[in-house]
């Protein structure tokens, strides 16, 4: 049964290549399905890939080869949330050196220009605890690229 609600997301000509890699990337993830175009459309040839059904972590997704005139932006995220350093480190790592690129505080872009959080629960548990320890974590990750767990843990103690 297909999903009622389905994030579509728009890529140039590589929807199928960039569903593959979060498909091995992330847990609860897949290529669920692939459609050729009918016909010939504007950025486009009949019997190429049109459209990509795959999953991210259990999201639905449809990626639409739709051509170069419209680019991903921040406005956008996946928010992965990560349990330890190791599965941070594991995902920031797979985005990054696949052609993506750092940004700060746990956002990174990958190669197709989605936008990724990846975001420690120690972190938003720490922010979610407000007051002075809320601060303290915060002023912490202000300073980070890829989010350092035990630096978020030291800031959150104080």
């Amino acid at each position: 049964m297909k999903p009622k609600n389905t994030i579509c997301l728009w890529f140039d000509t590589d929807a199928l290549e960039a569903a593959q890699f979060y498909a091995a990337t992330f847990p609860d993830s897949k290529v669920t399905a692939v459609h050729n175009a009918p016909s010939d459309y504007p950025s486009g040839k009949q019997g190429d890939v049109l459209t990509v059904e795959f999953t991210v972590m259990g999201i639905p997704c449809l990626g639409l080869n739709g051509g170069p005139m419209f680019k991903q932006s921040e406005a956008f995220s996946f928010q992965i949330a990560t349990e330890s350093q190791e599965e941070t480190d594991r995902y920031w790592n797979a985005i990054v050196s696949n052609g993506g690129a750092e940004s700060a505080c746990g956002w990174c872009k990958d190669r197709w220009g989605l936008s990724w959080q990846i975001t420690p629960r120690v972190l938003t548990n720490a922010l979610a605890a407000g007051g002075g320890e809320a601060k303290r974590a915060f002023d912490a990750m202000m300073t980070m690229q890829k989010i350092d767990v035990a630096a978020i843990e030291a800031a959150r103690r104080g």
